[in-house]
C-alpha cells in the first residue's frame, strides 16, 4: 500500500535574532512529491527557513505538514512527524559501517524492547536503504573511507529508514563531481516518488536539472517562484544574482550564483 503524501505550507514565517529579521514574512506552498529548490545569496535566509521548520529556532507563522502544525513543538516531537534534515556538513559516524549507520538511524524510531532483542539479518528498511541509495556493495565499509558523495547518500539513506516524508537537504552536492551530482539528482528523483523533497542548494546546473519548482529568497523575503524558466526569465532574479537584467534566455550560472 502507498503511503500517503504530504505537502509543505508555510504562512508569514519570521525570524528574528537580537532585532535581525533573518526570514520576513514568507509565504510558501511545496507540492506533495515536489522537487522544491531553494536558492538565493548567501544570507537570504534559506539555512534559517529550514531550522525554523525542523524546530532548531523560534519562529512565529505558520509552517503546516500536511494537516500537522509544526512550529512550537520540539524537534524531537517534528522529527517524529516524518521531517528530517541535512546539513552543510556530514553527520555520518565514521568509525562504523555504512550498515551499523542505518541500522542505528532506523533505531530512533524502534521501541526499547525492540532494540534490545537480538535480530537475525538485515532489517527489512534498511536492506531497502541500501539498494536505494546505492551502497549495498558497500554495507561492511567503514563510513569514513566513503567518497564524499557517498557520504551523502549514507545521510540520505539515514533519513529514509526513519521514514521520513519531507526531507530538507542542505547544499546536498556541495563539493560532488560531476558523476556523484548525477547520480544524486536521481536518487533524489526516486525518493521523491512518495515522499517531498526541498533542496537548499548554489549549483544552477544541478539546479536546472533535476529541480521541478524553484523558490528564490532575497533578504529574508520571496522573490520569485515558479518552475525553472519562469524564475530564470524573471528580471528581479537577474537583478539580485547579476546586478542587472539580461536578455530572455540567458540566466546565472553555477559561479555566479
Amino acid at each position: 500500500m502507498t503511503e500517503q503524501l504530504y505537502g509543505l505550507s508555510i504562512r508569514d514565517l519570521r525570524v528574528s535574532f537580537d532585532g535581525f529579521t533573518a526570514v520576513d514574512g514568507v509565504s510558501l506552498d511545496v507540492a506533495p512529491g515536489d522537487i522544491r529548490f531553494l536558492i538565493g545569496p548567501n544570507g537570504a535566509g534559506k539555512t534559517t527557513l529550514v531550522d525554523a521548520v525542523t524546530g532548531l529556532v523560534k519562529a512565529t507563522g505558520s509552517v503546516r505538514f500536511g494537516d500537522r502544525e509544526l512550529l512550537g513543538r520540539p524537534v524531537h516531537r517534528i522529527s517524529r512527524l516524518g521531517v528530517g534534515r541535512t546539513f552543510q556538513t556530514s553527520t555520518v559516524f565514521e568509525e562504523l559501517t555504512v550498515l551499523q549507520n542505518l541500522d542505528i538511524a532506523a533505531g530512533a524510531r524502534r521501541s526499547w524492547a525492540t532494540l534490545l532483542r537480538r535480530r537475525h539479518g538485515v532489517p527489512d528498511e534498511v536492506a531497502e536503504a541500501l539498494e536505494v541509495i546505492g551502497l549495498a556493495g558497500r554495507a561492511d565499509q567503514l563510513a569514513g573511507t566513503l567518497a564524499h558523495g557517498q557520504k551523502q547518500w549514507l545521510e540520505i539513506g539515514m533519513l529514509l529508514v526513519q521514514d521520513v516524508r519531507l526531507l530538507l537537504l542542505d547544499e546536498p552536492v556541495a563539493g560532488m563531481s560531476h558523476e556523484e551530482r548525477d547520480a544524486t539528482g536521481q536518487l533524489l528523483e526516486q525518493v521523491s516518488q512518495d515522499r517531498t523533497v526541498v533542496v537548499i542548494e548554489h549549483d544552477m546546473d544541478f539546479l536546472r536539472r533535476f529541480a521541478r519548482t524553484v523558490t528564490v529568497l532575497h533578504a529574508g523575503r520571496v522573490l520569485s517562484e515558479g518552475t525553472v524558466a519562469q524564475v530564470q526569465a524573471d528580471p528581479r532574479v537577474q537583478e539580485v544574482y547579476l546586478g542587472h537584467p539580461v536578455d530572455a534566455g540567458s540566466a546565472p550560472t553555477a559561479t555566479e550564483a
